[in-house]
């Protein structure tokens, strides 16, 4: 293909630097060797400069593209910097529009409402408050019919037919419909908790570990924790409110949340327990989120990051790691150790 007559040449460097900061986040430790982009999964390119959005919801490209339809779904403030064109494994194509609207980040207020919040599987989010909003399990209300799916594909042996094509696309507009509906409910309830609280204190978990376990696997990988977890944290950012993460060596679950006081190891079957301290019943997910909440506090009041006795112990591993990724003190000896469109 004659590079020169089917894109641009911004669009050429911009996959350049692209391909520059993956090398950069590799040596940092914070993902993966690059690879190359398989034919069969997400393709995307950039367009930096040269991109218009057009009335009548329309979006004019540089080069051979020209004028694309679209369907805009919020309204556009400020200046057009960048454009991202992505085709999905389900055919879909999808433009984000990165833009400058010349608002200045406002100012952290650290004073307000605050909400501890513990992440679990049967209850997706418990807060200090007693607030529960049950795990909706979207890949298990998909299961048997990207299972059925999934036997059409297997039987299609030969990969160069056209039935195979068909079989193949069905599957992945399966996957598209399980995380656009998980994107979705992550989405409101992380909004509905931003607009109701100043201070959000959560847990951070080591999920790459967690998944390690072969009976949780699945349902721990459809929960999302990680990505919720960040939206939080940039919804919180662009309203000037706090977004603190409790270090996942902290034992939420093994204190009383009245005397803090530690409690008998119990089972993750057990959901309620007497305190022999405090002689109370307390709901073991509501206990958890109300410590981590106060541990939060903590942390904001001193203005350090707690950890296990003797410094930072978790050692460097890819995968996800705190959203906090401002460099923090530590604190040793702790007591208690982007807008997207669809187009066409």
């Amino acid at each position: 293909m004659n590079g020169s007559k089917s894109v641009t040449l911004s669009a050429l460097q911009s996959s350049v630097l692209n391909l520059s900061q993956a090398f950069i986040n590799f040596f940092d430790g914070r993902a993966l060797y690059p690879t190359f982009k398989k034919p069969q999964g997400k393709q995307s390119i950039q367009f930096p400069q040269n991109v218009k959005v057009l009335e009548h919801d329309q979006i004019k490209f540089p080069g051979n593209l020209g004028v694309v339809k679209a369907k805009i779904h919020r309204e556009l403030v400020g200046i057009v910097k960048t454009v991202t064109v992505s085709k999905m494994p389900d055919c879909r194509y999808y433009a984000s529009l990165l833009m400058d609207d010349g608002i200045a980040r406002p100012e952290t207020i650290e004073d307000g409402k605050a909400i501890g919040i513990d992440l679990g599987l049967l209850d997706f989010v418990v807060t200090s408050e007693g607030s529960k909003y049950q795990n909706p399990r979207h890949l298990k209300k998909h299961e048997r019919n990207l299972k059925r799916k999934q036997k059409k594909l297997s039987r299609k042996k030969n990969k160069t037919t056209n039935k195979r094509r068909k079989a193949k696309l069905a599957v992945a507009k399966v996957h598209a419909r399980i995380a656009r509906v998980r994107e979705d409910f992550r989405h409101k309830l992380s909004r509905k908790i931003v607009d109701e609280n100043q201070i959000i204190v959560v847990e951070n978990l080591a999920v790459k570990n967690m998944v390690k376990n072969h009976c949780l696997a699945k349902s721990i990988s459809d929960a999302g924790w990680g990505m919720f977890c960040t939206m939080l944290k940039y919804k919180a950012e662009a309203f000037g409110k706090v977004y603190l993460e409790v270090g996942r060596f902290f034992p939420s679950s093994h204190l009383c949340s009245e005397t803090l006081l530690s409690l008998p190891k119990m089972d993750l079957s057990v959901r309620e327990f007497d305190c022999p301290h405090c002689g109370k019943r307390h709901d073991r997910d509501v206990n958890a989120a109300i410590n981590i909440k106060n541990e939060g506090l903590r942390i904001l009041a001193l203005g350090t990051s707690v950890t296990a006795l003797g410094g930072n112990v978790r050692p460097k591993q890819y995968g996800r790691k705190s959203t906090n990724v401002e460099a923090v003190a530590l604190e040793l000896g702790s007591p208690l150790s982007i807008r997207r469109m669809r187009v066409g």
